[in-house]
């Protein structure tokens, strides 16, 4: 997910340098170094918040699965015994 965001946010910086540069009449070799230097600082930006992203989202993911687990455990166990501890005590009297 963070060389996603990377490859998004990048060139979209990469872009609104030169527009702005277009729209002002500025010099192209200038705006070429700096919208150079907003790709690269843009797309560490966007690896970061990416990564952190996924992580989030794998984290909640465990959570939730592992806050289930007994519960699901303990009903597969219940399900899975032929007789239950009431049917059994039933039975023997």
């Amino acid at each position: 997910m963070g060389r996603k965001y990377a490859g998004i946010l990048g060139p979209i910086a990469f872009a609104a340098v030169v527009a702005r540069n277009i729209a002002a009449g500025g010099e192209a070799d200038s705006a070429l170094v700096v919208a150079c230097v907003a790709l690269f600082a843009f797309s560490a930006i966007g690896y970061l918040v990416g990564s952190i992203a996924e992580r989030t989202i794998v984290e909640a993911i465990q959570a939730t699965i592992h806050a289930k687990w007994p519960a699901r455990d303990a009903a597969d166990r219940a399900a899975s015994r032929p007789y239950s501890q009431s049917a059994v005590s039933d039975e023997a009297a």
